[in-house]
Protein backbone atom coordinates (compact mmCIF):
# COMPACT_ATOMS: atom_id res chain seq x y z
CA UNK A 1 0.00 0.00 0.00
CA UNK A 2 1.54 3.26 -1.10
CA UNK A 3 1.07 6.59 0.66
CA UNK A 4 -0.57 8.69 -2.00
CA UNK A 5 -0.44 12.47 -2.20
CA UNK A 6 -4.11 12.54 -1.25
CA UNK A 7 -3.40 10.32 1.76
CA UNK A 8 -0.54 12.55 2.86
CA UNK A 9 -2.70 15.67 2.61
CA UNK A 10 -5.44 13.87 4.51
CA UNK A 11 -3.01 13.19 7.39
CA UNK A 12 -1.69 16.73 7.31
CA UNK A 13 -5.22 18.12 7.36
CA UNK A 14 -6.27 15.94 10.26
CA UNK A 15 -3.10 16.81 12.17
CA UNK A 16 -3.59 20.50 11.48
CA UNK A 17 -7.10 20.23 12.90
CA UNK A 18 -5.73 18.64 16.04
CA UNK A 19 -3.06 21.33 16.24
CA UNK A 20 -5.62 24.08 15.94
CA UNK A 21 -7.70 22.59 18.71
CA UNK A 22 -4.67 22.54 21.00
CA UNK A 23 -3.19 25.81 19.79
CA UNK A 24 -2.69 28.51 22.45
CA UNK A 25 -4.17 31.94 21.91
CA UNK A 26 -2.21 34.10 19.49
CA UNK A 27 0.45 36.11 21.28
CA UNK A 28 1.14 38.74 18.66
CA UNK A 29 0.06 42.33 19.04
CA UNK A 30 -2.01 44.09 16.43
CA UNK A 31 -1.20 47.57 15.24
CA UNK A 32 1.73 49.55 16.64
CA UNK A 33 -0.08 52.27 18.58
CA UNK A 34 1.70 53.63 21.66
CA UNK A 35 -0.29 54.18 24.83
CA UNK A 36 -0.99 57.74 25.90
CA UNK A 37 1.48 57.57 28.80
CA UNK A 38 4.08 55.31 27.22
CA UNK A 39 7.55 56.30 28.39
CA UNK A 40 10.48 56.77 26.03
CA UNK A 41 14.04 58.07 25.80
CA UNK A 42 15.35 60.70 23.41
CA UNK A 43 19.02 60.26 22.54
CA UNK A 44 20.64 63.36 21.06
CA UNK A 45 23.92 62.00 19.74
CA UNK A 46 25.19 65.53 19.07
CA UNK A 47 25.43 65.98 22.86
CA UNK A 48 27.05 62.64 23.75
CA UNK A 49 30.74 62.87 24.71
CA UNK A 50 31.38 59.14 24.98
CA UNK A 51 31.99 59.20 28.75
CA UNK A 52 30.21 55.82 29.13
CA UNK A 53 28.74 56.76 32.52
CA UNK A 54 25.51 55.21 31.24
CA UNK A 55 27.27 51.86 30.81
CA UNK A 56 28.48 51.86 34.42
CA UNK A 57 25.08 52.90 35.79
CA UNK A 58 23.32 50.24 33.73
CA UNK A 59 25.66 47.50 34.93
CA UNK A 60 25.24 48.53 38.55
CA UNK A 61 21.44 48.73 38.32
CA UNK A 62 21.22 45.26 36.76
CA UNK A 63 23.86 43.52 38.87
CA UNK A 64 26.15 43.00 35.88
CA UNK A 65 29.96 43.20 35.93
CA UNK A 66 31.32 46.75 35.58
CA UNK A 67 32.29 47.71 32.02
CA UNK A 68 35.91 47.64 30.91
CA UNK A 69 37.77 50.88 31.44
CA UNK A 70 40.05 52.83 29.15
CA UNK A 71 39.77 54.70 25.89
CA UNK A 72 40.91 51.67 23.90
CA UNK A 73 37.52 50.05 24.58
CA UNK A 74 36.09 52.40 21.98
CA UNK A 75 38.52 51.16 19.35
CA UNK A 76 36.20 48.18 18.78
CA UNK A 77 32.58 48.37 17.73
CA UNK A 78 30.71 46.47 20.43
CA UNK A 79 27.29 44.89 20.76
CA UNK A 80 25.17 44.30 23.81
CA UNK A 81 25.69 40.98 25.56
CA UNK A 82 24.40 38.78 28.38
CA UNK A 83 26.31 40.94 30.87
CA UNK A 84 26.22 44.35 29.14
CA UNK A 85 22.74 45.65 28.40
CA UNK A 86 23.97 48.91 26.90
CA UNK A 87 27.18 49.89 25.11
CA UNK A 88 28.49 53.14 23.68
CA UNK A 89 30.31 53.03 20.35
CA UNK A 90 32.40 55.67 18.67
CA UNK A 91 31.17 56.98 15.34
CA UNK A 92 32.52 59.41 12.75
CA UNK A 93 33.31 63.07 13.23
CA UNK A 94 30.41 65.44 13.03
CA UNK A 95 30.35 68.96 11.54
CA UNK A 96 33.24 70.94 12.95
CA UNK A 97 35.28 67.81 13.61
CA UNK A 98 33.71 66.78 16.93
CA UNK A 99 33.62 63.02 17.44
CA UNK A 100 30.19 61.41 17.61
CA UNK A 101 29.09 58.52 19.81
CA UNK A 102 25.95 56.40 20.01
CA UNK A 103 24.51 54.32 22.82
CA UNK A 104 22.73 51.06 21.94
CA UNK A 105 20.37 48.89 24.00
CA UNK A 106 16.95 47.27 23.63
CA UNK A 107 14.79 49.65 21.59
CA UNK A 108 11.57 48.71 23.45
CA UNK A 109 9.37 48.64 20.39
CA UNK A 110 5.83 49.92 20.55
CA UNK A 111 4.74 46.52 19.18
CA UNK A 112 7.68 44.25 20.04
CA UNK A 113 8.37 41.27 17.82
CA UNK A 114 10.18 39.46 20.64
CA UNK A 115 7.15 39.47 22.95
CA UNK A 116 4.86 38.54 20.08
CA UNK A 117 6.99 35.52 19.21
CA UNK A 118 7.26 34.24 22.78
CA UNK A 119 4.83 31.27 23.11
CA UNK A 120 4.86 31.36 26.93
CA UNK A 121 4.78 35.15 27.42
CA UNK A 122 8.09 35.28 29.23
CA UNK A 123 8.63 38.57 27.38
CA UNK A 124 5.84 41.08 27.79
CA UNK A 125 5.18 44.64 26.72
CA UNK A 126 4.17 46.77 29.70
CA UNK A 127 1.58 49.57 29.31
CA UNK A 128 4.24 52.05 30.44
CA UNK A 129 6.48 51.11 27.50
CA UNK A 130 9.19 48.69 28.71
CA UNK A 131 9.48 45.16 27.34
CA UNK A 132 10.19 43.00 30.40
CA UNK A 133 11.33 39.40 30.88
CA UNK A 134 10.23 36.73 33.38
CA UNK A 135 12.83 33.91 33.51
CA UNK A 136 10.45 31.65 35.46
CA UNK A 137 8.25 31.37 32.35
CA UNK A 138 11.01 31.06 29.75
CA UNK A 139 11.35 27.66 28.06
CA UNK A 140 14.53 28.57 26.19
CA UNK A 141 13.07 28.39 22.67
CA UNK A 142 14.89 31.63 21.67
CA UNK A 143 12.20 32.65 19.17
CA UNK A 144 12.62 36.16 20.59
CA UNK A 145 16.18 36.28 19.27
CA UNK A 146 14.96 35.50 15.76
CA UNK A 147 12.03 37.90 15.94
CA UNK A 148 13.95 40.99 17.12
CA UNK A 149 14.89 43.20 14.12
CA UNK A 150 17.62 44.86 16.20
CA UNK A 151 19.32 41.63 17.35
CA UNK A 152 19.06 42.58 21.02
CA UNK A 153 18.07 39.51 23.13
CA UNK A 154 21.07 37.42 24.17
CA UNK A 155 21.07 33.89 25.61
CA UNK A 156 23.21 32.53 28.44
CA UNK A 157 24.39 29.45 26.58
CA UNK A 158 27.01 28.49 29.16
CA UNK A 159 24.80 28.92 32.25
CA UNK A 160 23.33 25.92 34.10
CA UNK A 161 19.95 27.67 34.09
CA UNK A 162 20.21 29.88 30.98
CA UNK A 163 18.13 33.01 30.60
CA UNK A 164 17.44 35.53 27.86
CA UNK A 165 19.14 38.78 28.80
CA UNK A 166 18.48 42.34 27.71
CA UNK A 167 17.72 45.86 28.91
CA UNK A 168 14.31 46.15 30.62
CA UNK A 169 14.25 49.96 30.49
CA UNK A 170 14.75 49.90 34.29
CA UNK A 171 11.10 48.97 34.74
CA UNK A 172 11.50 48.57 38.52
CA UNK A 173 12.95 52.07 38.75
CA UNK A 174 10.14 53.44 36.63
CA UNK A 175 7.54 51.83 38.92
CA UNK A 176 9.26 53.55 41.84
CA UNK A 177 8.96 56.91 40.08
CA UNK A 178 12.62 57.07 39.05
CA UNK A 179 14.21 57.62 35.65
CA UNK A 180 16.22 54.77 34.07
CA UNK A 181 19.73 54.47 35.50
CA UNK A 182 21.47 55.50 32.28
CA UNK A 183 19.66 58.83 31.92
CA UNK A 184 20.00 59.64 35.61
CA UNK A 185 23.81 59.89 35.30
CA UNK A 186 24.21 61.44 31.84
CA UNK A 187 26.25 64.64 32.41
CA UNK A 188 25.57 66.31 29.05
CA UNK A 189 21.81 65.98 28.61
CA UNK A 190 22.21 63.56 25.70
CA UNK A 191 19.54 61.33 27.27
CA UNK A 192 16.07 62.74 27.98
CA UNK A 193 13.43 60.53 29.61
CA UNK A 194 9.70 61.27 29.37
CA UNK A 195 6.43 60.57 27.58
CA UNK A 196 6.98 59.31 24.03
CA UNK A 197 4.52 61.79 22.59
CA UNK A 198 6.30 64.73 24.25
CA UNK A 199 9.77 63.52 23.28
CA UNK A 200 8.77 63.00 19.67
CA UNK A 201 7.45 66.55 19.56
CA UNK A 202 10.68 67.84 21.09
CA UNK A 203 12.76 65.83 18.63
CA UNK A 204 10.91 67.30 15.66
CA UNK A 205 11.30 70.81 17.04
CA UNK A 206 15.06 70.32 17.13
CA UNK A 207 15.19 68.73 13.68
CA UNK A 208 13.03 71.24 11.85
CA UNK A 209 13.94 74.22 14.03
CA UNK A 210 17.64 73.68 13.32
CA UNK A 211 17.70 72.02 9.89
CA UNK A 212 21.41 72.69 9.42
CA UNK A 213 22.30 70.88 12.61
CA UNK A 214 20.41 67.59 12.39
CA UNK A 215 19.66 64.81 9.94
CA UNK A 216 16.01 65.24 8.94
CA UNK A 217 14.88 62.04 10.54
CA UNK A 218 14.00 60.87 14.03
CA UNK A 219 15.28 57.32 14.22
CA UNK A 220 12.73 55.20 16.05
CA UNK A 221 9.68 57.23 15.11
CA UNK A 222 8.71 54.70 12.43
CA UNK A 223 11.33 51.93 12.54
CA UNK A 224 9.72 48.57 13.39
CA UNK A 225 6.41 50.38 13.73
CA UNK A 226 7.92 52.80 16.25
CA UNK A 227 10.24 52.35 19.22
CA UNK A 228 10.51 53.93 22.64
CA UNK A 229 14.12 54.89 22.05
CA UNK A 230 14.33 57.86 19.69
CA UNK A 231 17.57 59.15 18.15
CA UNK A 232 18.77 62.44 16.71
CA UNK A 233 22.04 62.84 14.81
CA UNK A 234 24.01 65.20 12.62
CA UNK A 235 25.74 62.34 10.79
CA UNK A 236 24.37 59.26 9.06
CA UNK A 237 22.53 56.92 11.42
CA UNK A 238 24.14 54.05 9.54
CA UNK A 239 27.59 55.35 10.47
CA UNK A 240 26.48 55.44 14.10
CA UNK A 241 25.69 51.72 13.88
CA UNK A 242 21.90 51.94 13.95
CA UNK A 243 20.36 49.21 11.73
CA UNK A 244 19.10 50.43 8.36
CA UNK A 245 17.31 47.31 7.12
CA UNK A 246 14.45 47.63 9.62
CA UNK A 247 10.93 47.69 8.20
CA UNK A 248 8.68 50.65 8.99
CA UNK A 249 5.69 48.45 9.79
CA UNK A 250 5.62 46.66 13.13
CA UNK A 251 7.03 43.16 12.94
CA UNK A 252 4.04 41.46 14.59
CA UNK A 253 1.82 42.97 11.87
CA UNK A 254 4.25 41.94 9.15
CA UNK A 255 4.58 38.31 10.17
CA UNK A 256 1.54 37.41 12.21
CA UNK A 257 1.37 33.96 10.66
CA UNK A 258 5.04 33.22 11.20
CA UNK A 259 5.02 34.49 14.78
CA UNK A 260 2.00 32.36 15.52
CA UNK A 261 3.65 29.32 13.95
CA UNK A 262 5.94 28.10 16.75
CA UNK A 263 3.18 26.94 19.15
CA UNK A 264 1.18 25.68 16.15
CA UNK A 265 4.10 23.65 14.82
CA UNK A 266 4.74 22.18 18.25
CA UNK A 267 1.20 20.78 18.26
CA UNK A 268 1.07 19.88 14.56
CA UNK A 269 4.36 18.04 14.17
CA UNK A 270 3.91 15.07 16.57
CA UNK A 271 0.54 13.89 15.18
CA UNK A 272 1.79 14.44 11.63
CA UNK A 273 4.83 12.25 12.24
CA UNK A 274 2.71 9.64 13.99
CA UNK A 275 0.34 9.52 11.04
CA UNK A 276 3.21 9.13 8.58
CA UNK A 277 4.73 6.39 10.73
CA UNK A 278 1.40 4.52 10.87
CA UNK A 279 0.95 4.63 7.12
CA UNK A 280 4.57 3.63 6.46
CA UNK A 281 4.34 0.78 8.96
CA UNK A 282 1.08 -0.44 7.39
CA UNK A 283 2.64 -0.31 3.93
CA UNK A 284 5.57 -2.42 5.10
CA UNK A 285 3.19 -4.95 6.71
CA UNK A 286 1.13 -5.25 3.54
CA UNK A 287 4.31 -5.70 1.49
CA UNK A 288 5.57 -8.43 3.81
CA UNK A 289 2.18 -10.19 3.82
CA UNK A 290 2.25 -10.07 0.04
CA UNK A 291 5.72 -11.62 -0.02
CA UNK A 292 4.65 -14.40 2.37
CA UNK A 293 1.57 -15.05 0.26
CA UNK A 294 3.64 -15.25 -2.89
CA UNK A 295 6.15 -17.64 -1.28
CA UNK A 296 3.30 -19.84 0.02
CA UNK A 297 1.65 -20.05 -3.37
CA UNK A 298 5.00 -20.85 -4.99
CA UNK A 299 5.62 -23.66 -2.46
CA UNK A 300 2.24 -25.22 -3.07
CA UNK A 301 2.83 -25.10 -6.82
CA UNK A 302 6.13 -26.97 -6.35
CA UNK A 303 4.38 -29.60 -4.22
CA UNK A 304 1.80 -30.23 -6.96
CA UNK A 305 4.55 -30.56 -9.56
CA UNK A 306 6.38 -33.00 -7.31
Amino acid sequence: MKLSRRGFLHIAGASAGAGLLARPGAAFASEAVPGADERAMLVDTTLCKGCRACEAACSEANGNPPPDRGEDVLDTNRKTSQTAFTVVNRGPNGPGGARRYAKTQCMHCVAPGCASACPVKALQKQPEGPVTYDPSKCMGCRYCMVACPFGVPKYEYEALAPRVRKCTFCFDRQKAGKAPACSSVCPTGALTFGRREDLLEEAKKRVYGQPDRYERHVYGELEAGGTNWLYLADVSFAKLGLPQNVEKQSYPDLVKGALGAPPFVMTLWPPLLMGLYTFAHRREKVAKDGEHGAHGAHGKKEERHG
